[in-house]
């Protein structure tokens, strides 16, 4: 992995806290909206990590093909963007 491994690991432990602390506020019946919005925030971080990782992953490895790799490798690294933006979007 090519995106700042300390930025990516923070914002996961950031998640996880979160996520344990949405877990407690279950088990104690807190108020259905404050969840949902520890929830949104969660998600939030989630996605500020996915993004970190697909943008070192576009500057890193897809330039590299793209600088480096023949024709077939460079159209499979496009696919895969592809994809994983399409997956990113559900």
């Amino acid at each position: 992995m090519r995106a700042d491994k300390a930025k990516v690991s923070r914002l996961l432990k950031t998640a996880r806290g979160q996520i344990d602390g949405i877990l407690k506020m279950v088990e104690e019946d807190k108020y259905c909206i404050d969840i949902l919005n520890q929830i949104m925030a969660s998600e939030a971080v989630l996605r500020r990590a996915q993004r970190e990782v697909l943008r070192a992953h576009m500057e890193g490895c897809v330039t590299e093909a793209f600088a480096h790799a023949d024709e077939a490798e460079r159209a499979a690294k496009i696919e895969e963007i592809i994809k994983t933006v399409e997956k990113m979007e559900r």
